[in-house]
């Protein structure tokens, strides 16, 4: 009995191999990038984690998701112990299908439109304009990182970027046009959940922009500052409770066991949650000054999966 560590980033999975081997938990990896399933096998026996992304693509591993979507439903078919299984790969790579989820357990998101195609991404935008009013951001169904993501304060700048060289598609194909959500200060709030229960919440600097990839290896390190000289990533004390309780929820009704939800606050104290990692990633720096630790926990979590699992094939 091992747990099989499922992905397509060596080096996202750097810190989590530290904290298995800490623990001295046999562990094997699937990198997913390629590979093959004979489908008239069983797989082995283990638990398995998957933390596949939805920006896979942008290390040219353009089409994991899809295989690791095919490996998933062979793991799941056989019955084996899948942690962020087939429902949370599904929420990983579309952003609408998030939304969607949101709105059955009253979390609030941006009002958003999907589009597909350049002039329906106008007409889009044109309906959005006249319905909603005020800036609004064009961002990727598929996505990851914050890539995409464009503020606009009219449709003539939208058809411009559209019509342009610089124009960049979704994977997926299909562009989002969404409220912009103005926040007093440049920040969000991601918080994290292990075990699909709640870990910390992460103050996140947006002064240098929206790719907000918290592991070390997506640091840049000559970036400036932020903006009131406090670190990009910040542990805080607190977080909305309630938030916290519908979060879990929604993880509970969707299979989902290891996420991140970012948030932000308008200029009325409203939170707007507008997208969930279920591919989760930690700073270390943040968490060495609060004194956690997202992979800790995480290794811990799996290791109390697999003594589980373990013990239920002794039992068998």
């Amino acid at each position: 009995m091992k747990i099989y560590v499922l992905h397509e980033n060596d080096d996202w999975v750097v810190p989590l191999r530290a904290e298995l081997e800490k623990r001295g938990l046999p562990y094997e990896e699937w990198f997913l990038n390629d590979g093959t399933i004979d489908i008239t096998t069983a797989p082995p026996v283990g638990i398995f984690y998957n933390r596949m992304s939805a920006s896979s693509h942008t290390r040219g591993h353009t089409y994991a998701p899809e295989h690791a979507k095919l490996v998933l439903a062979w793991l799941e078919a056989h019955g084996r112990r899948v942690l962020n299984g087939s429902q949370a790969l599904r929420l990983e790579v579309s952003k609408i299908e998030q939304y969607l989820a949101f709105a059955q357990f009253s979390i609030e998101a941006p009002k958003t439109t999907a589009a597909l195609g350049a002039e329906e991404i106008i007409t889009a935008a044109e309906d959005f304009a006249r319905d909603v009013g005020g800036d609004f951001i064009t961002k990727h169904n598929r996505a990851g990182k914050g890539l995409g993501v464009k503020l606009f304060e009219n449709t003539d700048q939208l058809r411009a970027y559209v019509d342009g060289p610089e124009f960049d598609q979704s994977r997926d194909g299909v562009t989002l046009i969404q409220q912009y959500i103005k926040s007093p200060e440049a920040f969000i709030t991601r918080a994290e959940f292990v075990g699909g229960k709640f870990q910390y919440a992460v103050r996140v600097d947006t002064s240098q922009g929206f790719e907000l990839c918290p592991a070390d290896v997506c640091r840049i390190d000559d970036a400036p500052s932020a903006a009131d000289d406090r670190p990009m990533f910040e542990v805080l004390d607190s977080f909305d409770p309630l938030l916290i309780e519908r979060y879990e929820a929604l993880m509970t009704a969707n299979d989902i066991h290891v996420a991140a939800f970012e948030s932000i606050i308008d200029a009325n104290g409203r939170a707007f949650t507008y997208d969930l990692n279920t591919n989760t990633n930690y700073n270390a720096e943040a968490e060495m000054a609060a004194g956690v630790s997202g992979m800790g926990a995480l290794a811990e979590f799996l290791g109390d999966e697999l003594a589980q699992a373990a013990a239920l094939k002794d039992a068998a």
